[in-house]
């Protein structure tokens, strides 16, 4: 049984943009059941192309429009008795048996943004609307860039605590068994505050040389993360993540990754290999850590506290 609920002050769910599915897992009329944010929803891609995501039911009788649901141009007609919701607004388009639609037949309709190879939706817990956009990412679909690899993990944890774990370099010690592990990192922010850099410079041997390596980790909001290798001429390692909250006690991350095409076969795959399974070693720590809201931090813990300190814009006063 896990009593650990009964041990920490869980947090709510942030505000901000995150994935919800990989471009390549929706096709054009295709209906998928989604929960995320604590919430049932519909996510269709229409005719168009385009993907939409609605509240998941039917305000006729009850029926989840994602289970059995079919895609009619831009809307979704519900499985029980056919009435037609819009993906771009949520309002009701036609009821194939009754002229007069009524006016609250609607269902809430979700901001929706495919980029990067992801289909992103905005979150706000008080209801506003998107202030700020997801970045692009240029590498990817760059021709001098592999193809994007895919992978995604769930973990029983709150976003948040998934999120903070690459401003807490001791852990890539005692968890990874990395000796040498990122510290004196820098940290810029900028776009008010909303958008965070955290950069760490080291001599290392590469198959092309010895070289001042960069790694480059910029968070867009509590979600949305690019990591960057720079500094070997010509090459590059990239890894584009959304880790999105399916509630308060679960979140499933997705990654893109790449690399210069003529890094692929020298150090690529195997760094793409090793990222992929090295998430694996943190899985014991998240599936049976509490968060606490107050932790007792030492000196080390800089980075920690200044991720907490950030971290709180991300979440409505009302919670």
């Amino acid at each position: 049984m896990n009593t650990k609920n009964k041990e920490h002050c869980p947090l709510p769910v942030p505000n901000g943009w995150f994935a919800v599915a990989f471009s390549k897992d929706l096709e054009e009329g295709e209906v998928k059941p989604i929960h995320y944010f604590g919430e049932d929803l519909v996510l269709f891609r229409g005719r168009s192309g385009r993907p939409y995501v609605l509240d998941a039911y039917c305000p006729h009788l009850g029926a989840h429009l994602g289970h059995g649901g079919r895609v009619l141009s831009e809307s979704v007609r519900c499985p029980f008795h056919g009435w037609q919701f819009e993906g771009a607004s949520g309002t009701c388009n036609e009821i194939p048996y009754c002229k007069r639609i009524p006016p609250n037949a609607r269902v809430r309709r979700w901001e929706v943004v495919e980029r990067n190879y992801m289909i992103f939706v905005w979150h706000h817990l008080e209801g506003k609307p998107a202030s700020w956009q997801v970045p692009e990412v240029p590498e990817l679909g760059h021709a001098e860039w592999t193809a994007p690899r895919h992978f995604e993990i769930e973990v029983p944890v709150h976003q948040q605590d998934m999120h903070e774990n690459n401003l807490d370099p001791v852990h890539f010690r005692f968890v990874h068994g990395m000796q040498d592990y990122p510290q004196d990192s820098e940290i810029t922010y900028g776009e008010d505050g909303r958008y965070m850099r955290v950069q760490h410079t080291s001599q290392q041997e590469t198959p092309y040389g010895t070289f001042d390596l960069t790694l480059v980790r910029d968070s867009y909001g509590m979600g949305l993360t690019t990591v960057r290798t720079i500094g070997v001429p010509g090459a590059g390692l990239l890894m584009f993540s959304s880790t999105s909250p399916i509630d308060t006690e679960n979140t499933i991350s997705r990654w893109v990754l790449a690399t210069t095409r003529n890094m692929a076969d020298v150090a690529g795959e195997e760094w793409m290999q090793s990222i992929t399974t090295g998430v694996l070693d943190d899985m014991e720590i998240w599936t049976h850590k509490v968060h606490r809201a107050t932790p007792v931090l030492c000196e080390a813990d800089t980075y920690l506290a200044e991720f907490r300190k950030w971290a709180k814009q991300f979440y409505s006063a009302a919670a």
